[in-house]
């Protein structure tokens, strides 16, 4: 996960940068940028941490990662949210690849994370679950990676996008059932979740009633 969302953004955004070919971005882009990073951090030392039996230090980590996956969630919503409304107000169709992506992040992430969170006590789930939290929240990552490595005109590549997602959640599955032989009722939610985004992603972008909502989401969006 962290390959392609430092991969993605590194070559997006951090390399332009790095040559001066980065155009100016508001605060709240700077903002959200190093809430993700160090969410993707905190989750790899978070793992670590248990890899090393340090189990105490990973649950007092846990406590503010609480607050941070809050802030993360929240941060990455209202980044979409602001995307589309720029494109809404330019002229572009409400219902985008990118709100529809957006929101089933927030919605997905919050569902997994509180589930996650409701079994510290229970390993198998817990981590699973984080696992599984994070497949909604990466498409921003997995997409620019795909775009820029395969130099694609598609900013939102769907086919590469979902392969990504849905050969992470088999292989979550697949350590799953090596370690328990079987498979938890939590994982097959958080597979299948991701699993029926990726079916139903173009039969609701661009729809009339997708089009509708996203106008009404989007018509409450002002930002200066």
């Amino acid at each position: 996960m962290c390959f392609f969302v430092f991969g993605g953004f590194g070559m997006h955004s951090a390399l332009p940068a790095l040559r001066g070919d980065f155009p100016p971005a508001p605060p709240i882009v700077h903002l959200h940028a190093v809430l993700f990073i160090s969410w993707m951090l905190l989750l790899v030392v978070q793992a670590g941490l248990v890899n090393a039996g340090n189990v105490k230090l990973h649950r007092s980590l846990g406590t503010w990662g609480i607050a941070h996956a809050t802030a993360v969630i929240g941060m990455g919503l209202m980044m979409q949210l602001i995307a589309s409304g720029a494109g809404y107000a330019a002229g572009r169709a409400p219902g985008t690849d990118g709100l529809y992506l957006g929101l089933l992040a927030f919605v997905g992430f919050a569902i997994m994370f509180t589930l996650a969170i409701r079994n510290v006590r229970r390993p198998q789930v817990h981590k699973r679950m984080m696992l599984f939290a994070m497949l909604p929240v990466i498409p921003p990552g997995v997409n620019r990676f795909w775009a820029n490595a395969l130099s694609l005109d598609d900013p939102i590549p769907t086919f590469w996008l979902y392969l990504t997602l849905w050969s992470m959640a088999g292989a979550i599955l697949v350590d799953e059932w090596r370690e328990t032989r079987g498979i938890s009722r939590y994982s097959l939610f958080g597979a299948g979740w991701i699993l029926v985004e990726g079916l139903l992603h173009e039969a609701v972008v661009g729809s009339a009633w997708f089009d509708e909502l996203g106008g009404a989401l989007l018509s409450l969006v002002h930002y200066r």
